[in-house]
């Protein structure tokens, strides 16, 4: 599943391009895309065809286009302005989904659910496309509503404080500029839980999947089973910093794609994979402790029915550890 830098890719993309565009027609060439738009495929249409898209907006993993319908509006002096958007286009990827920005003259992708035609731009594709081999993604239009701590809803071009309402019960990640580590210490702090699932725990930092919660626990040097309640305030700093450190890092690097599906708009794959220390590693020498000229390899361990990664020197369980 696309994790935080994927999704921040695929946002810095689209925003480029669809910013200031008009959707002048959808064509929905698979329900099964819109399962989350209750109302269905006329509804979703409808709400779609000749809005505006204002800006791409991410929280953690969530990504969404907020859409303005009225292009001014009234004033004392006449007509100027914009509306704040009402509604957005919101896109949840899944485990296959891809957003492509696409010129017409280009054949529909075998997987191609649904398309977004776009008022001309220059040198602008012309299309945006939802392609998803395994359907566990999609596409649905929600409200817009107010952030519940009067700041920005997310990461994006022009900020608002307005958040599309699917996202607004997610925390903030820590790539937000809003992201208050206090507010997330104090909070952590009242768990009664490891290290691990409280990173993972998106009501309380968002955007933090498996692979980059083993990563920046690994450049830590924590193990996943540290008792929340009991953990030191710089050693919350410490993993704080090292997950910020990662993601930037992937995103510097396009992402990290296990999935030869993962594409960001333009059809380029992420390497980032090749940059990991801890996760997928099993077996394989710690480098941190290789570097010292100790003897070390890396472990998996199950976890939360998934599987955790690290290493037994550096990363030591803990005598009083939590899952």
């Amino acid at each position: 599943m696309p994790e935080l830098p994927e999704v921040e890719v695929v946002r810095r993309g689209l925003v480029n391009w669809l910013r200031g565009r008009t959707i002048t027609s959808v064509d929905v060439l698979d329900p099964r895309s819109l399962r989350r738009h209750t109302l269905g495929p006329e509804d979703f249409i409808g709400n779609l065809q000749g809005t505006t898209v204002t800006d791409v907006v991410r929280r953690g993993k969530f990504l969404w286009m907020p859409l303005r319908e009225a292009p001014e509006i009234a004033t004392a002096d006449g007509f100027s302005g914009t509306a704040a958007p009402a509604i957005a286009l919101m896109a949840h990827l899944g485990m296959s989904g891809q957003l492509l920005m696409q010129d017409p003259s280009v054949p529909d992708e075998k997987h191609l659910k649904v398309r977004l035609r776009l008022s001309p731009g220059d040198g602008m594709p012309g299309e945006l496309r939802f392609v998803d081999q395994r359907i566990f993604g999609g596409l649905f239009v929600t409200d817009m509503v107010p952030t519940g701590d009067g700041g920005p809803g997310g990461l994006a071009e022009s900020p608002l404080p307005l958040i599309a309402e699917e996202a607004a019960h997610i925390a903030r990640d820590p790539l937000d500029p809003a992201f208050s580590f206090d507010l997330f210490y104090s909070r952590l702090k009242k768990r009664r839980t490891g290290l691990k699932r409280a990173l993972l725990d998106q009501g309380l930092v968002s955007g933090i999947g498996n692979i980059y919660a083993d990563e920046a626990l690994w450049r830590a040097g924590l193990h996943y089973a540290r008792p929340t309640d009991k953990l030191r305030r710089a050693d919350a700093e410490r993993v704080l910093t090292c997950a910020r450190e990662v993601m930037l890092d992937a995103l510097a690097a396009g992402g990290t794609s296990f999935d030869s599906l993962y594409v960001n708009v333009n059809g380029v794959s992420g390497y980032f994979d090749r940059s990991l220390n801890a996760y997928g590693r099993e077996g394989q020498p710690c480098n941190r402790c290789t570097a010292v000229g100790i003897n070390s390899t890396i472990r998996r361990e199950q976890f939360m029915n998934r599987s955790a990664y690290t290493c037994p020197v550096c990363q030591p369980r803990p005598r009083n550890g939590r899952w």
